[in-house]
C-alpha cells in the first residue's frame, strides 16, 4: 500500500529534527568547554540562524524551479555531513563551520512547507502545517533525551555521530519514499539556460545586476499582497518575542527558581509534549470551528499570557503555577506558527509558493538571529525585561491579526492567482 506523501514528509522532517534536538541543548556548554566567551556562544547560535536566513529563500526558489525532492535530498545530505563535522569539532572555528553547514541544511523547511501546499487543499492546509509543527515538538522531546544520555555515557563525539547517522537514514528514506510534488518543476540543466524557467517569467541574465534585480523582484513578489506583508510582519514580531524570552528562561529558572538542568529539560519536554497534542490533532478541529483568522488571534492572546507572566511566578511554585503559564505558551505558539505559514501560502501565487515560503522562513530566521542578543541584553538589565518586551510584542501581533479579518481568503484567491507578476 502506497504511503501518503505527507506521511513520508513528516517522517523525514521528524528524523531531521530529532538529530537537531540531540545536539542543540548541548551546544552552549560544549562551546564553553572549548573556551568560547558568552558573546562567542551567542555568535555560534546566531550562525545557524544566519545561514537559515540566507539559504531559506534560495532553497525555496530552487524548489520552485527544479522540484521539492532534489532540494530536500541535497539539504538533508548536507545536514548529515554537518553533524559529522560537529563530532570532530575540537576547536571553535570548526564548531562554527559545523553549525553553519547545519544551518544551510536545515533551511529546507521552506521547501517542506511548499511541498505541503502542493499536496493539500486550502481547507486542510493548517492541519498539514500543524503536522509539520508536531514534528518539531516530537524532535524536541526525544532529541534532548538522547543527546544527554550519549554525552554522559559516551562523550560529545558520539553525539555528533549518532545525529549524523540518524539524518543519514533520513536521507535514504527520502530517496526511496519521497515523491516529487511540484508539477511545474523543470530539469536541473535548464538552470544554466537563459530561457524562462517558469511560464511567464522573464528570461534570466548572467550579470550580477540582473541577478540582484531578480532577487529584488522576489522580495517584491513575496510582499506584493498587503495581507502577506502583514503576515510577514507578525511572523517577525512573534518569533523575535518568543526567542527573546526563550534565551533568558534558562537563566531565570536557574538563578531565581534554583532549577537543575534536568528539571529545565522536563519543562522543555512538557512544552514539546503539549505542542505535539495541539499541532498534531487539535489544530484541525479548532480551525473547522473558529476559522484561521480567529484562531490566529487567539493564539497571540494565549502567547501573551504564556510569556508575560513567566518571571512573576512565586518562587517555589515553578512546577505548579509555572506549568500553568507554560500551558498557554505551548498552546499559543502551536497555533500561531503553522497558521501564519498556512495563511501566507493561501494569499500567495501558486507557482511561487517555494519562493514566498523561503522569504517567510528568512524573516523567521532573521528574528532568531536578533532574539538571542536581545534576550541576553534585556536580562542583564532586569530579569523581568525580556518577558515584558515579549508580552508587548504579542499584543502588537494581536492587533495586526485583528486587522487581517477584513481580508477574506476566499475573495482574494482568484485575484491573487490572476495577478500579474
Amino acid at each position: 500500500m502506497k504511503k501518503s506523501p505527507l506521511f513520508i514528509l513528516f517522517l523525514t522532517v521528524l528524523l531531521d529534527l530529532i538529530g537537531f534536538g540531540i545536539v542543540l541543548p548541548l551546544l552552549p556548554t560544549y562551546a564553553r568547554d572549548l573556551g568560547a566567551s558568552p558573546f562567542m556562544i551567542g555568535f555560534i547560535a546566531a550562525v545557524y540562524s544566519g545561514m537559515q536566513f540566507i539559504f531559506s529563500p534560495i532553497w525555496g526558489r530552487l524548489s520552485d524551479l527544479i522540484g521539492r525532492r532534489p532540494v530536500m535530498l541535497g539539504s538533508i545530505f548536507l545536514a548529515a555531513v554537518s553533524y559529522l563535522f560537529f563530532s570532530q569539532a575540537t576547536t571553535i572555528p570548526l564548531l562554527i563551520l559545523a553549525r553553519a553547514m547545519s544551518g544551510i541544511g536545515s533551511a529546507n523547511i521552506a521547501a517542506a512547507q511548499a511541498y505541503i501546499t502542493d499536496v493539500t487543499e486550502s481547507q486542510g492546509r493548517s492541519k498539514a502545517m500543524g503536522m509539520l509543527g508536531a514534528a518539531f515538538g516530537i524532535g524536541f522531546i526525544i532529541g534532548p533525551l538522547i543527546g544527554g544520555f550519549l554525552k554522559t555515557n559516551f562523550g560529545i563525539e558520539m553525539v555528533g555521530i549518532v545525529a549524523a547517522t540518524l539524518i543519514g537514514f533520513d536521507f535514504i528514506l527520502a530517496i526511496f519514499l519521497l515523491p516529487e510534488s511540484n508539477k511545474h518543476a523543470k530539469k536541473i540543466t535548464q538552470l544554466f539556460r537563459k530561457a524562462p524557467l517558469v511560464e511567464g517569467e522573464t528570461p534570466r541574465g548572467t550579470s550580477l545586476s540582473e541577478k540582484w534585480a531578480g532577487y529584488v523582484d522576489g522580495v517584491r513578489t513575496a510582499f506584493s499582497s498587503r495581507p502577506v506583508a502583514m503576515l510577514m510582519g507578525t511572523n517577525f514580531i512573534f518569533t523575535f518575542g518568543i526567542v527573546n524570552m526563550q534565551i533568558a528562561s534558562i537563566l531565570l529558572w536557574k538563578e531565581f527558581y534554583h532549577a537543575t538542568d534536568q528539571q529545565i529539560g522536563y519543562l522543555f519536554a512538557y512544552v514539546g509534549f503539549l505542542s505535539v497534542i495541539v499541532q498534531g490533532g487539535l489544530i484541525g478541529k479548532l480551525n473547522e470551528k473558529l476559522g484561521e483568522h480567529k484562531l490566529f488571534t487567539w493564539g497571540h492572546i494565549a502567547s501573551f499570557i504564556g510569556v508575560f507572566f513567566v518571571p512573576f511566578v512565586p518562587q517555589g511554585d515553578l512546577f505548579t503555577y509555572g506549568l500553568f503559564i507554560l500551558l498557554f505558551f505551548a498552546i499559543g505558539t502551536s497555533l500561531v506558527n503553522p497558521i501564519n505559514i498556512s495563511m501566507i501560502s493561501l494569499y500567495s501565487y501558486d507557482q511561487k509558493q517555494g519562493q514566498v515560503m523561503g522569504f517567510a522562513q528568512s524573516v523567521n530566521s532573521f528574528a532568531r538571529i536578533l532574539g538571542p542578543f536581545s534576550g541576553s541584553i534585556l536580562y542583564g538589565y532586569s530579569h523581568t525585561a525580556p518577558y515584558v518586551v515579549a508580552g508587548i510584542l504579542m499584543l502588537v501581533g494581536t492587533v495586526i491579526s485583528l486587522s487581517l479579518f477584513k481580508y477574506q481568503i476566499e475573495a482574494l484567491e482568484p485575484a491573487t492567482e490572476s495577478a500579474p507578476d
